[in-house]
């Protein structure tokens, strides 16, 4: 539902424009279809991404091509279905809330319209989206002084275990920080009063669905540790829900760093989107849990967040911070060198097999060689095709959208966005809005890994 929101508020845009802008093709980069977007100048550069030049700042890419009403109607379409799967599989359909519902789209269409119109919002996703940049290079300083030059990327290239990783570490010490000193519960608080009063939700539900756009979904449920013996089963199934829809910090931090490619304008970019789409999960994980599981019981509305200590003191905190962050890197790793791994074995048999079958032939022919053989990203890529014409995405990109919606939800997000990196970098797309709501669609937990 948030690619669908962001469609809307990105179609609006558009629709207010005029002029076609200009496409300045540099270095290896995205495709791009400029058909809408005001007196911009589409900027393609260094094979990091795609900036738009307004007045001599650059904007968000979101804003050039593939938005047509059509896709739109789609889009609702989509969020249609999506909505009355999740009612089909409503253990009560008598008792769901559509009150909730409604809330919960509201609050995902006010994000969607808002990191675009208006100013206190954007600024407010600029602000903390240029913070996580930051972020960032204080982390290239304490890799820099441990790697030597394998941090130089102009030499080097990326390597993912001395670029990427090190960031998983370095947020993971932060946020051990921060919740040490209490500004974390604090955002915390605030943002779970404002899901009690408008939602009806229970405090402690509301605490674990806020906590989870910060934190992963092992530490959220620790703010409500002491609640978890009394939850009911619609608390408890928001509270998973909610655990599987956000993204960590630590690994938020970490996409931004390869999906920006080292370019800070694009991470930037990336890192506004990114937020968008972990704050957008938290409503949304609230409209599919309670119609699966509506609330039949009285809830209680105390906000009161558990106070279990990360350290002793701020150094013990942040000791104890760098250790699971390295624990969740190290993860990291060794996972992503198995999936990959096993991929490479999967193509290699379903190579051989259209071969001795001449299916490689035919696929290469009927996909006009988009794909040369048989594949697990040729069978993904036509699995969820059907998933990513209901939301809206430009035919054109229908199946390369539908492999990054399969490498998720079969292998982890990680793997989408790696291969969305590589896709974005390689100018596979056609439309860059394609690009933005992958960034949407990929974010969060839920995965059979």
């Amino acid at each position: 539902m948030r690619n669908i929101l962001i469609i809307l508020a990105l179609l609006l845009s558009i629709r207010a424009g005029g002029a076609t802008p200009v496409a300045i093709k540099q270095d290896t980069a995205i495709i791009v279809n400029t058909d809408t977007v005001p007196s911009q100048v589409v900027v393609q550069g260094s094979g990091a991404g795609t900036g738009l030049l307004e007045g001599g700042n650059v904007i968000d890419p979101s804003m050039s091509g593939g938005f047509t009403f059509v896709s739109f109607l789609r889009g609702m379409l989509g969020m249609l279905v999506i909505i009355l799967i999740a009612w089909t599989f409503s253990n009560n359909r008598r008792k769901v809330s559509w009150r909730v519902v409604l809330i919960g789209l509201s609050f995902q269409l006010i994000l969607a319209v808002g990191i675009l119109y208006v100013p206190f919002l954007r600024l407010s996703f600029d602000f903390v989206g240029r913070i996580f940049v930051k972020i960032l290079d204080f982390t290239k300083e304490g890799s820099t002084f441990l790697f030597g030059s394998l941090m130089d990327t102009e030499k080097m290239g990326v390597i993912f275990a001395f670029q990427i990783l090190p960031t998983i570490i370095f947020f993971s010490a932060l946020t051990s920080l921060l919740f040490y000193l209490g500004i974390i519960q604090k955002i915390v608080y605030g943002l779970a009063w404002v899901m009690t009063k408008t939602m009806k939700l229970s405090g402690a539900e509301s605490l674990s669905v806020a906590g989870n756009i910060f934190l992963g979904q092992t530490e959220a449920p620790l703010m409500v540790k002491a609640y978890l013996p009394r939850m009911n089963s619609s608390e408890i199934m928001l509270v998973m829900t909610g655990g599987m829809a956000t993204l960590a910090g630590g690994v938020l931090a970490a996409y931004i760093g390869f999906l920006g490619g080292g370019d800070p304008v694009q991470e930037l970019i990336f890192a506004k989107h990114l937020l968008a789409a972990s704050v957008m999960a938290a409503p949304g994980a609230v409209i599919i849990s309670k119609i699966i599981v509506p609330q039949t019981e009285d809830i209680n509305e105390e906000i009161e967040i558990t106070r279990d200590k990360v350290g002793n003191n701020i150094l013990d905190a942040v000791s104890n911070g760098t250790t699971e962050g390295l624990k969740l890197a190290a993860n990291v790793a060794a996972m992503l060198l198995s999936f990959i791994a096993f991929i490479a074995l999967f193509n290699f048999i379903c190579l051989k097999i259209g071969d001795w079958t001449n299916l490689n032939e035919t696929i290469s022919r009927v996909t006009g060689g988009n794909y040369n053989s048989l594949s697990l990203q040729f069978m993904l890529g036509y699995l969820f095709a059907p998933i990513m014409w209901l939301i809206g995405v430009g035919g054109e990109d229908i199946t390369l959208m539908g492999r990054l919606l399969g490498e998720k939800v079969i292998m982890t997000e990680f793997v989408g966005y790696i291969s969305l990196a590589d896709l974005k970098g390689a100018g596979a797309f056609t439309f860059n809005k394609s690009v933005i709501m992958a960034t949407y669609m990929l974010a969060g937990f839920a995965n059979f890994a």
